[in-house]
């Protein structure tokens, strides 16, 4: 009996041991920083989003860890994807602020998007959002109409992200005639571009992120808003048509379905592959948090940022609902993409 107390009792020392050598999450976050890679250039929401979930978020994660925005452009987006995929830390000290299309790269941009989009793990979004095309004024374009018989120019800053991929669907689905000048760093500076005149238009602009960046533009009619694009239609454009209503067939509208998916998470923070669960359930339930903040609401409001959140939960479910489309679909989704 003795002994059996006694290899009990060592057995318990060892769990002990065991236990002890785990950090807590307290521990581990505790002076450490949180590093936040942002996939475009400053001025956009994109980055005005990581960089206000910067000021915030920490104080909700145990320890609370100092966060640190670094903006890393390229290849729409793309630059900050892989380094995220590939060589970022996986102990929850990076995160990344990536394109929303990131579950769509693989398919579209397979020489370069050399990831599994499925192995990132969503903490959150701060919203929804639907995408916008918008004219500026000179232009005198005010419905899809007028686009069949005239041609402009769009901005963007990738063939392949939402500023290059958007028009051309737009385009190959309905005939418009649009002609994307891809090479800009970021969004803010397709939209510098719109207002000198060296493009006429943006698409896969956020209806939020015009209504927070370009308000007085809406107010004093500088830009034309011609279509809508995602699954279902902005509460505050009603008549503003949307891309899914041209759709001819249902191919067509599981393709649209495929390809709008991510603008359900619009402003995607992500972690990298093999990140402890325990520690992405503590990231998680800070984003959460902050999302509730009044300091954190007080200036989203501020700086117009909507904030309607999305759980990382949520996030995981639509890139697995994106990875099990069939062949025949992402192959017409791919047929939309493809400038011509």
């Amino acid at each position: 009996m003795r002994k059996l107390n006694m290899w009990m009792a060592c057995l318990g020392l060892m769990a002990g041991s065991a236990q002890a050598a785990e950090p807590t999450e307290v521990e581990f976050f505790a002076g450490k920083s949180i590093t936040i890679l942002i996939g475009y250039a400053p001025g956009g929401t994109y980055d005005a989003t990581a960089r206000l979930l910067a000021r915030h978020m920490g104080h909700q994660i145990p320890g609370a860890p100092t966060m640190l925005p670094q903006n890393l452009p390229g290849s729409g987006g793309i630059k900050t994807i892989l380094n995220l995929y590939s060589v970022a830390p996986r102990d929850g000290t990076t995160l990344g602020m990536l394109s929303r299309s990131y579950p769509l790269e693989p398919a579209f941009n397979p020489q370069s998007a050399r990831y599994d989009p499925r192995l990132f793990i969503p903490i959150g979004s701060t919203s929804k959002e639907v995408s916008v095309g918008v004219v500026w004024h000179t232009k005198q374009i005010k419905s899809v109409a007028d686009l069949y018989t005239r041609e402009i120019t769009t901005g963007a800053t990738g063939a392949t992200d939402d500023t290059g991929r958007f028009p051309t669907l737009f385009t190959n689905l309905t005939g418009a005639k649009v002609k994307v000048i891809t090479g800009y760093p970021g969004g803010n500076d397709v939209t510098m571009a719109m207002e000198k005149g060296e493009v006429d238009a943006r698409f896969g602009w956020s209806w939020g992120s015009l209504k927070s960046r370009s308000r007085s533009w809406i107010d004093e009619k500088k830009v034309n808003i011609i279509v809508q694009m995602g699954l279902e239609k902005a509460v505050d454009l009603p008549d503003v048509p949307l891309i899914m209503d041209f759709a001819k067939n249902e191919t067509d509208r599981k393709a649209l379905e495929f390809l709008f998916t991510p603008q359900v998470t619009a402003w995607p923070l992500v972690a990298p592959p093999n990140v402890p669960e325990a520690r992405i359930k503590t990231l998680r339930a800070a984003f959460m948090k902050t999302m509730q903040d009044p300091a954190f609401l007080a200036e989203a409001q501020k700086l117009s940022i909507e904030v309607d959140p999305v759980t990382g939960e949520k996030m995981q479910e639509l890139v697995a609902r994106i990875s099990s489309f069939d062949r025949p679909v992402i192959e017409r989704a791919l047929e939309l993409t493809v400038m011509k």
